[in-house]
């Protein structure tokens, strides 16, 4: 029998409200105020939305339950998968001496941390997003951080600001994808309105990610380093979201950014440089060890084989990850390999209705068990083959595999937990109800549709995700306030960029990849005023987008 959601099961907004930001404010509470272990938090948070999805929504009982295993098993493949094997990768990397090397060798463009941080977490994180997308980007530059000296608060966090202003183009342009799926509006006109909006955030974003680092001070003597790298990234990213598509947007500005960052730097270092990093995890601001005139690149004494094969690995990870994504090569390897498994008594068994959607429609629940086609068997399969030409056996690849296994155990089931939620609240319509409320916000529906972009991120952990969850009534909202729907639909996906910081997913991911597992807590409070703050701008630009002339000769009618 089909459930229908309910969005205001006690007939009072507000109250109903409250009850479905309950889960929420269980397993943030419980990670950034009392300091709980991220896989108990994770494990309160779910169990208080099955509590409140069962008890105040009336969602039946084993409805809940397969909805809470269906996001465990999504949690498990495709995020878990990713994150044992980048992490498998870096451990064979390190335990060959390669990793050493190559950290060392990134001295050769930059000695400067600040500088350093730029080219890893802004440039070639954003080309991992551009390729991968789903925690990828954070794990791999949170553990080059690390072995650069990074404190693992450092890290975390710094990895996880950066990956922002590429989120909404990620893993090939899905997020993107998917909103025009779910609204109906042309592909076209979704990627232009993103690529009108991000840009500003494009430039913003490695300022902010240097003053999140060094502070005013710091930034201010690297500032032109980190304009190239910011503008870099920008303009090709508006060319290519409007004149091309979403496909490439973020591969290609990632490219041009990284390689126009260090050909600028072989011409300009600061007169300053920030050799050391205060390795205090204690402290959200670690500081360099600023020196005045000292050499802007280091004589790391390894030749250029040695560098080459250090940065061998990386290189094929790049390179299959990109031709993974890609959706022909995608096609082909689902053509053999996938198996869908629709989910009894859940499958086309809830029911979304108006407001949320014009009309009512019944929800899909299929697990795609993608093992080929997913990006964690590219990264494996590129695992794979670095361990081996770095002289690895199959026996110490298997140890190795093993020892990555045991080693992030409690971060798989804190990621399985978190989907399991996001799922949750999905499902039973607790998202939706929170949605409705920032929808009913009138003449500032522009600043708070955003911002419910950011909410659905938070919740899900994906950009793609808040879309699929929130584009539909991001459009219908738009239509009742004479809004362009373009605007507001795409507002949800920038919006939703800033809210990857504070997602749960994206913060186990960090952690795992820092070998901080237990401290998840520190990290969210960290990035958490980051996020807020980044995603209020963006508010504000899509109220002047909504309002106010010249702003308003960049939207897209339709």
């Amino acid at each position: 029998m089909v459930w229908s959601q309910v969005y205001d099961p006690l007939n009072n907004m507000w109250l109903s409200t409250f009850m479905a930001s309950i889960p929420v404010l269980v397993m943030l509470g419980a990670l950034g105020i009392f300091h709980i272990k991220a896989h108990k938090a994770a494990l309160m948070g779910l169990a208080a939305a099955l509590a409140v999805a069962i008890g105040v929504f009336g969602m039946p009982a084993a409805m809940a339950g397969k909805t809470a295993a269906y996001g465990a098993a999504y949690g498990l493949l495709p995020i878990g998968w990713i994150v044992i094997n980048i992490i498998f990768l870096y451990q064979l990397t390190e335990q060959r001496g390669q990793f050493k090397i190559l950290q060392e060798s990134i001295t050769g463009i930059t000695n400067d941390r600040r500088l350093q941080l730029l080219l890893i977490a802004f440039c070639f994180g954003a080309f991992f997003e551009g390729a991968a997308g789903f925690g990828t980007p954070v794990a791999v530059t949170g553990a080059m951080l690390i072995g650069l000296g990074f404190s693992p608060l450092a890290a975390s966090g710094l990895s996880l600001i950066a990956n922002t202003a590429p989120v909404a183009y990620g893993a090939l342009g899905t997020p993107v994808i998917a909103l025009a799926a779910v609204t109906g509006l042309p592909l076209e006109d979704l990627s232009a309105m993103i690529g009108r909006q991000l840009p500003f955030f494009s430039v913003i974003v490695p300022f902010w990610l240097i003053v999140a680092f060094a502070g005013w001070r710091g930034m201010l003597q690297i500032w032109p380093a980190v304009l190239v790298a910011g503008v870099s990234f920008a303009v090709p990213q508006f060319l290519v979201s409007n004149f091309h598509g979403p496909w490439l947007v973020d591969v290609v500005a990632a490219i041009v950014s990284m390689v126009s960052l260090t050909l600028f730097l072989k011409v300009w270092h600061p007169k300053t440089i920030w050799y050391t990093v205060n390795g205090d995890e204690a402290e959200p601001q670690p500081v360099g060890a600023a020196v005045s005139q000292p050499s802007a690149r280091a004589d790391h004494g390894y030749s250029g084989a040695e560098v080459r094969r250090a940065w061998m690995p990386w290189v094929i990870l790049s390179v299959l990850v990109f031709v993974w994504g890609m959706p022909q090569i995608k096609t082909f390897l689902d053509g053999v390999s996938i198996f869908k498994f629709p989910i009894d008594g859940l499958h086309q068994m809830i029911e979304r209705v108006p407001p949320v959607v014009v009309k009512p429609h019944t929800e899909a629940a299929v697990y795609t068990l993608n093992w080929l086609s997913a990006t964690g068997t590219g990264i494996l399969i590129s695992s794979v083959i670095a361990g081996l030409l770095m002289g690895c056996s199959v026996a110490e690849l298997a140890r190795t595999y093993w020892r990555t296994l045991v080693a992030i155990r409690y971060s798989l089931l804190t990621i399985a937990a978190m989907l399991a939620l996001g799922y949750t609240t999905r499902y039973s319509g607790l998202d939706t109800t929170l949605g409705l409320a920032f929808a009913n916000s009138g003449f500032l529906y522009p600043f708070f549709g955003t911002l419910l972009g950011w909410l659905g991120v938070a919740l899900t952990g994906s950009d793609t995700a808040s879309n699929v969850l929130f584009g539909s009534l991001q459009k219908v909202s738009a239509e009742q306030l004479g809004l362009s729907p373009t605007l507001m639909a795409a507002a949800n996906s920038s919006g939703g960029v800033m809210g990857k910081m504070i997602d749960a997913q994206s913060i186990v991911v960090a952690a795992v990849a820092t070998k901080w597992h237990g401290h998840e807590g520190k990290i969210l409070r960290y990035v958490f005023w980051h996020s807020i703050a980044m995603a209020s701008l963006i508010g504000g630009l899509v109220m002047l987008q909504a309002y106010v002339w010249p702003f308003t000769q960049m939207v897209i009618h339709h």
